[in-house]
């Protein structure tokens, strides 16, 4: 790895961050991008962790990776305008579980079934306080040298070990509920 390379969360999560799972437990932040198939295998893992009964909050960013994902940006702004619902992780989920349909009708279309306001959910998707939410997030990523996705910090620390259920479970001390 590049000396020049930080291994250290150097954004703190806070209380604009995206968690689910437990908290006060072990802390899991995930740089993602909705398009990238590294990243969905790794949520699928992580999203066993929690249905096993891992100790863990998961935290989610955003990190469009948008010269090789041309829908990464858009996937993330449905996300974003999602969470101004209440909806971020159902949005999240079927992002993730309809990665190659990721166009704007397909967006328009995953809002409907989450019982979104759909009039609110398109001004939301074109808000520029959208893209600025995701800039931010794709800055503290890249702060903390992040430069693909997904990449995984545990408690503040890089993460570069098995991205199974297994390998996460060990990372993350095996805790359970």
């Amino acid at each position: 790895m590049n000396a020049d390379v930080r291994l250290d969360l150097t954004s703190p999560v806070d209380a604009t961050d995206h968690t689910r799972g437990v908290s006060g437990g072990r802390r899991l932040v995930v740089y993602g991008d909705f398009e990238c198939p590294y990243t969905a295998a790794a949520v699928r893992e992580i999203d066993r962790l929690l249905e096993g009964g891992a100790a863990v909050e998961v935290v989610y960013r955003h990190f469009p990776l948008r010269a090789i994902h041309p829908h990464a940006q858009t996937a993330a702004e449905a996300a974003e305008a999602a969470a101004r619902q209440g909806r971020f992780w159902e949005m999240h989920d079927l992002l993730f579980r309809n990665q190659r349909l990721l166009a704007a009708a397909d967006l328009r279309r995953y809002a409907e079934p989450l019982g979104l306001d759909l009039a609110r959910f398109e001004s939301d998707v074109a808000d520029p306080a959208i893209r600025t939410r995701i800039e931010r997030d794709l800055e503290s990523g890249v702060q903390s040298g992040v430069d693909g996705t997904p990449s995984l910090f545990i408690d503040g620390r890089r993460y570069e070990g098995p991205r199974d259920v297994e390998g996460l479970g060990r990372a993350l001390g095996g805790t359970t509920r």
